[in-house]
């Protein structure tokens, strides 16, 4: 049993920066804007969090720096897009390329740092229950977060009028415009609060998981962040599924080198990105799904005319 607790854990905790980015976001392709940038955006809100918890000496302070260092991360790639029309693709990319050579260089001081990370809270009583306790009410406030914020995106994209009218810019950005609705303002605060949930994926890595500064520490998390949208058909309760499925596939590795499998190493490192593939090849193939789902304007740039 405490084996089985001790498995569960780790995948909640391995899924968990996948939760916060993906459903950033799924959030941001919503309204019809393609970020590429996540992986940027996490790995930056990972270095800031921790640059600045260690030198406070506070978490929290900690993770609020990571949230605005990805906010204002996507403030720059929503400049170039909405405002000056780049390509999202190449501006997505170049934001990734960008994140990681600047935290490759704030991050110089910190590599030998280490922080007390976040501890879990025991909710009294329910704590105690067998199974269900240690992995339902024992976990830290971070994890704890992402299941409230999964409930939040859920329901302000399907039981809110403001969630509509995202899906609408997402869907026909000129006919949300012609009925009045300011679709590059929309699509700013989207794209920042995509950002904002990659900078917490990144305090998560840095504050809890690890909690210590690597450089490149996102290690990819933020790529399969974006796949993981496609391969929930734009679904929120999808994307917490699959952040798990894929925490858990991240855990296998570890395990299985624990109880001593005669698997190279390497090949068990890959399996996490090889199970991206392999879902996406397999997604791709039903084109009717994605086409019913994906918002119809994403990539697309908009600006209103004069």
């Amino acid at each position: 049993m405490d084996t089985v607790v001790a498995i569960l854990l780790a995948t909640l905790g391995a899924g968990t920066p996948l939760v916060f980015a993906a459903l950033g976001e799924l959030v941001t392709e919503k309204s019809g804007v393609l970020n590429l940038g996540v992986e940027g955006m996490m790995v930056m809100g990972a270095v800031c969090g921790f640059a600045v918890a260690a030198q406070s000496g506070s978490l929290w302070l900690g993770v609020l720096a990571a949230l605005l260092a990805g906010t204002a991360m996507a403030g720059l790639f929503a400049v170039l897009t909405l405002t000056f029309l780049a390509n999202q693709v190449a501006a997505g990319l170049a934001l990734t390329i960008f994140g990681l050579g600047t935290s490759a260089y704030i991050g110089l001081d910190y590599t030998s740092v280490a922080v007390n990370g976040m501890q879990p809270i025991q909710l009294p009583l329910l704590s105690e229950l067998p199974l269900i306790g240690p992995v339902l009410f024992s976990l830290d406030p971070l994890m704890y977060l992402s299941l409230v914020m999964f409930g939040l995106v859920s329901w302000f994209l399907y039981k809110t009028r403001l969630g509509l009218v995202l899906r609408g810019v997402g869907e026909a950005p000129a006919s949300a415009h012609a009925i009045g609705y300011p679709v590059i303002r929309i699509r700013y605060l989207a794209v920042l609060f995509g950002g904002a949930m990659a900078g917490l994926g990144g305090a998560y890595l840095a504050l809890v998981y690890t909690p210590l500064w690597v450089d490149g520490m996102s290690a990819g998390r933020g790529w399969i962040s974006l796949a993981l949208v496609v391969f929930a058909t734009w679904r929120p309760l999808r994307v917490l599924l699959g952040a798990y499925l894929f925490g858990g596939i991240t855990i296998i590795q570890f395990h299985a080198q624990a109880i001593g499998a005669d698997l190279p190493s390497q090949l068990l490192s890959m399996l996490p990105y090889l199970a991206t593939i392999v879902v996406l090849v397999l997604i791709s193939r039903d084109i009717r799904t994605i086409r019913l789902n994906a918002p119809a304007s994403l990539g697309m740039p908009y600006h209103p005319a004069a």
